[in-house]
């Protein structure tokens, strides 16, 4: 994939499928992939379903491609080193309503109101969000995970924001199964 250019289709056994690239489309992918509700074995039909159009007309020998193809446009044509073992800092639906201003204030539009944007260009907002609240929410965040001090300005946030700083706990049983699921489709 090229960064110079915003797929509508990936290419899967020498065939081009149509993909849903709308911000919205994928961040629900996202959140389903997230939810407890499925098996690990379901996440990758759930995968392949939300995400190609007319997902039923890949061939099943295919399917792995077609998971590693839409792995590679989630990422945004980025392949990242090592990702596992990072310690989880936020949270698409949880931290929606820090994300979505920070993501406005990037691009200097209100994106909700808009009928399509294509994932790269959210995640390519979302990757420049600068000095924030999301931006604040998640250097307190990081420093908590690697166990630093907090600075006296940070504590006197935290304890007076800590629903918005603390992200919410899972399920430890279902977290692992996610993990294990995912490990694959996101390497």
């Amino acid at each position: 994939m090229s960064g110079y250019e915003l797929p509508t289709a990936l290419e899967v056994g020498g065939v081009s499928y149509a993909i849903r690239t709308d911000w919205r489309d994928v961040l629900y992918l996202l959140g389903q992939l997230n939810d407890g509700e499925y098996e690990p074995d379901e996440r990758p039909a759930v995968c392949l379903g939300v995400l190609y159009e007319q997902w039923e007309s890949i061939p099943g020998q295919l399917w792995q491609e077609a998971l590693d193809k839409a792995v590679e446009f989630l990422d945004g044509g980025l392949r990242p080193e090592n990702g596992r073992g990072l310690p989880r800092l936020m949270d698409w639906e949880q931290d929606a309503g820090l994300i979505i201003p920070a993501v406005n204030r990037t691009l200097g539009t209100e994106i909700r109101a808009g009928a399509y944007m294509h994932w790269w260009t959210f995640l390519g907002a979302y990757m420049e969000i600068g000095e924030s609240l999301f931006s604040s929410v998640l250097g307190i965040r990081r420093k908590k995970a690697k166990g630093k001090k907090l600075e006296k300005y940070e504590q006197e946030f935290y304890r007076e924001n800590r629903a918005l700083v603390d992200l919410r706990p899972r399920d430890q049983a279902a977290d692992r199964a996610r993990r294990e699921a995912l490990e694959g489709l996101f390497v």
